[in-house]
């Protein structure tokens, strides 16, 4: 199953493909050259393909949990001041997207979307640290039951030069969903607030919807943290 973001191009690659195929057999006399231009077309035509894939993932919704929004690796977990919309600390959870993972970005948490906002910005590599506040990014906040606040921001990256945002200002996130789209390589940022556990280790391997992030912290251990 392919991401409704990638149908265009898609199908344009396609086409491409194909007249390039077909071209090459007719009009290409030398035989390596001939099969060499095939093989290029139809390998971009499989990278294309399986970057716009949208794998179907059942979901196990909990109140107590947030889940990776993305698929990715984990590369930076710290406490950090939060500027844009909390202007205090929060705990961070970043993970890079190689050209290589799924692209679909989801909710991480079920609740009410408070604010969404898209800034234009630069295109630096998205392990660059301040990727996070100076590249092309959309900003999302749910107001869930348990963790109250939490802030998603997605990032484009050096390749990435389009984001996809489906979150709307009043409307109901729900855990696991469609929240959009980044392509071709980048990053997704979690702002969570610092009485919940982080579950997730630098350099793990996470998947959207299936890899849980941070619980709520057992009221014992928060007591002890006060």
């Amino acid at each position: 199953m392919f991401h409704k973001e990638g149908q265009k191009i898609i199908l344009i690659t396609f086409f491409v493909v194909v007249a390039v195929v077909m071209a090459a057999q007719y009009y290409v006399v030398v035989p390596w050259l001939r099969i060499a231009i095939q093989a290029v077309f139809l390998v971009l035509l499989i990278l294309i393909l399986q970057f716009f894939r949208n794998p179907k993932r059942t979901v196990q919704r909990s109140f107590d949990e947030i889940l990776a929004p993305v698929d990715g690796k984990v590369v930076v977990i710290e406490e950090v001041e939060e500027t844009e919309y909390f202007k205090d600390k929060r705990k961070q959870v970043s993970i890079f997207m190689s050209p290589t993972n799924v692209h679909v970005t989801r909710y991480p948490a079920s609740g009410e979307i408070k604010y969404s906002k898209y800034h234009p910005g630069k295109y630096l590599v998205a392990w660059h640290p301040k990727s996070s506040t100076e590249n092309e990014r959309t900003t999302v906040v749910v107001r869930t039951p348990k963790f109250g606040d939490i802030l998603y921001r997605q990032i484009a990256g050096a390749l990435a030069r389009r984001i996809v945002n489906y979150a709307k200002l009043g409307n109901s996130a729900q855990q696991g969903e469609d929240a959009g789209f980044i392509k071709f390589g980048s990053r997704v940022d979690l702002f969570l607030p610092l009485d919940c556990a982080i579950t997730v280790k630098l350099n793990q391997t996470v998947k959207g919807a299936k890899t849980c992030v941070a619980v709520v912290m057992p009221k014992d251990e928060e007591r002890e943290i006060t």
